[in-house]
């Protein structure tokens, strides 16, 4: 104990911290980890606009949502034309692979659509949707220039700003493409956050959630995808960045509440808060500020 700390009390509280900006906080790691409700937690401990959370995931699901709403941006329609409207026949030449993929897949896209599909009539943005629901992995210049669009979007009317992007990048090509863009747009990465949990848990949360694209088939793959791909893309943002720019976050760590006849509750909120605190201490935020934090911010 320092002598100044004998018989005081603090008077003093911590109601309001940012992230040193302007810049991008990452937060990647398995589906179902949690990235989302972390991230919309830390948004509000950080003071960080919640229209300044992208998430990929969300970025993907409410484009295919527009595009059959008719809603798809014109300008993004222009220049991604080739890549969403074009036949997935016409792309043979373009992309061997990809064609494989989708011909591998003809049965499983009727099954999804309720119709006969064949390579004539499969749109971009169909596999988009199909991939996106189904776990399967999405062509990377897609998802670059989607998100691309999104961040231009914030940057035009806020050039600096500080964002909080989940869920990406998923691959070692797309952590380099996001690495080359954030600097070409002058916006630094502040920190990466590998949220992670096993495939157990996974499998768990994403039942308890019952999201539509949540069938166990597409977990399981998505876990293959992350321990193949994903995990590989985090080991390069560290050898780029440096091993202090990421930081390893358990995101299983469980608060139960006992409830009046003795059975034991998850209590979520407070399983969240807990992922926050080991994330605000990863982003060097003092526990005693932290403590404050909590206090304040209802979650």
């Amino acid at each position: 104990m320092k002598p100044w700390d004998v018989g005081l009390e603090s008077v003093i509280r911590v109601e309001k911290v940012s992230l040193v900006g302007p810049g991008v906080l990452i937060l990647t790691g398995p589906s179902s980890c949690g990235k989302g409700q972390v991230a919309n937690a830390i948004c509000k401990l950080l003071s960080v606009d919640q229209k300044h959370h992208l998430s990929m995931g969300e970025i993907l699901r409410s484009s295919t949502a527009l595009y059959r709403q008719g809603e798809f941006p014109a300008h993004l329609e222009a220049d991604i034309e080739d890549y969403f409207r074009l036949s997935m026949a016409g792309m043979e030449r373009e992309n061997e692979s990809l064609r494989s993929k989708v011909v591998q897949n003809l049965e499983g896209l009727s099954s999804y659509f309720k119709k006969a599909v064949d390579l004539d009539q499969l749109r971009g943005m169909d596999w988009l949707e199909y991939s996106t629901y189904n776990g399967l992995l999405i062509p990377n210049h897609w998802t670059e220039i989607l998100l691309e669009h999104h961040i231009d979007q914030l940057l035009a009317s806020n050039p600096r700003s500080t964002l909080i992007l989940d869920g990406y990048p998923r691959t070692i090509e797309a952590a380099q493409h996001l690495i080359a863009y954030f600097k070409r747009v002058n916006l630094p990465i502040l920190k990466v956050i590998h949220l992670s949990i096993s495939r157990e848990e996974m499998l768990r949360r994403a039942t308890i959630r019952g999201r539509e694209d949540d069938s166990i088939a597409a977990i399981y793959r998505r876990f293959e995808f992350y321990v193949e791909k994903v995990h590989p893309s985090i080991d390069y943002l560290k050898e780029v960045l440096g091993s202090d720019k990421v930081a390893l976050v358990d995101a299983h760590q469980p608060v139960y509440e006992t409830k009046g006849n003795g059975e034991k509750e998850l209590d979520v909120k407070k399983s969240i808060l807990r992922i926050c605190v080991s994330s605000l201490r990863a982003l060097g935020v003092p526990r005693i500020v932290i403590a404050d934090l909590l206090a304040t911010y209802e979650i």
